[in-house]
């Protein structure tokens, strides 16, 4: 679809007949694989239905000969017309749209014993899949660490690595800050990564350094990448074989460090850098909370911090306390 028209306050297809239509169309456009699979997933899911065409077009308001096209890959749906058909479908837009949670049986069964679950439920669900497929759960609050390796995590300016350096000194644990590890592995600096080779390059250095770290410290500590939580294998990763810290701190602290750090770019990138900033910490927070444990930075000054981080890390791996 590439427009859409008006018939009784819903949306209309307007589906464009290519070579190969149902209805004899001349237009010549190559089927894309994508809209193909995506035709081939409405026939699937309107047969396992038991619906016809016809009663697909009923319940959609989209004509037969729109939807003929569709399912044979060579309509260009809008968003609001897939919706359309999901809903007709009893399915979920992401199933029409080929999320891998709903490729099989199996999937399926597995998403409707997790939904509508709490957190709590879910987090065990996490940790127990991680230990039958021998990738490990996470520690959880209260539990034994399976190692000493210490993960701070946050986002930039929370302290990782001025705290992160206090806290191996008094350890006596090596020190490893991911993100130079990241640029030894690529050759390059972080920036120049992502800015030649693009973000989901720079996620595969990071899943490498932090496997790397993994195997080779059994004890460390280690300071990761603010958006490290940006990339579900990884973190997992780091839950499993991990004790993690939350170094939580306000915006403003957060903006004040990085600036006084040198990097003057986040307010000279944009003039609402503070909102853009306050956006990223609350859609990363959930992520962030996943951690053991958490010390707000803001609420201290830096020999405070560094003081209650080695309290908190020493309790949680039941060590003494100095």
């Amino acid at each position: 679809m590439d427009g859409e028209g008006r018939d009784g306050g819903r949306a209309v297809a307007d589906v464009r007949p290519t070579d190969g239509a149902p209805d004899g169309g001349t237009t010549a456009v190559a089927k894309h694989p994508f809209l193909v699979s995506l035709g081939e997933r409405v026939r699937v899911l309107r047969s396992r239905r038991g619906m016809t065409r016809k009663a697909l077009s009923q319940a959609t308001e989209v004509s037969e000969r729109h939807l003929a096209n569709l399912e044979y890959g060579v309509g260009n749906a809008s968003i609001l017309i897939l919706l359309q058909v999901a809903q007709a479908l009893r399915c979920s837009l992401a199933e029409l749209l080929g999320d891998v949670t709903t490729s099989s049986p199996e999937w399926l069964l597995i998403r409707e014993l997790l939904e509508q679950r709490d957190e709590a439920d879910l987090r065990r669900a996490r940790v127990a899949i991680g230990e039958m497929l021998g990738t490990g759960g996470d520690h959880g609050k209260g539990s034994s660490p399976r190692s000493s390796r210490v993960a701070l995590v946050g986002l930039r300016g929370a302290g990782k690595s001025t705290l992160g350096q206090v806290l191996a000194d008094e350890l006596g644990f090596p020190f490893v800050e991911l993100s130079r590890e990241i640029e030894k592995f690529a050759g390059c600096s972080v920036g120049e990564i992502q800015a030649l080779y693009g973000q989901g390059a720079y996620r595969r250095y990071e899943r490498r350094a932090l496997e790397e770290a993994i195997q080779i410290y059994p004890e460390a500590v280690i300071a990761t990448p603010g958006g490290i939580v940006s990339d579900p294998a990884t973190f997992n990763l780091l839950l499993a074989h991990c004790l993690t810290v939350w170094l939580k701190a306000t915006p403003e602290d957060h903006m004040k460090r990085v600036v006084a750090q040198g990097d003057t770019r986040p307010m000279a990138a944009s003039r609402e850098a503070m909102e853009d900033l306050k956006s990223i910490l609350a859609d990363r927070a959930a992520f962030y909370s996943k951690a053991e444990c958490s010390v707000d930075t803001s609420a201290f000054e830096q020999d405070g911090a560094a003081r209650e981080l080695a309290r908190v890390v020493r309790d949680a791996l039941g060590l003494e306390v100095e």
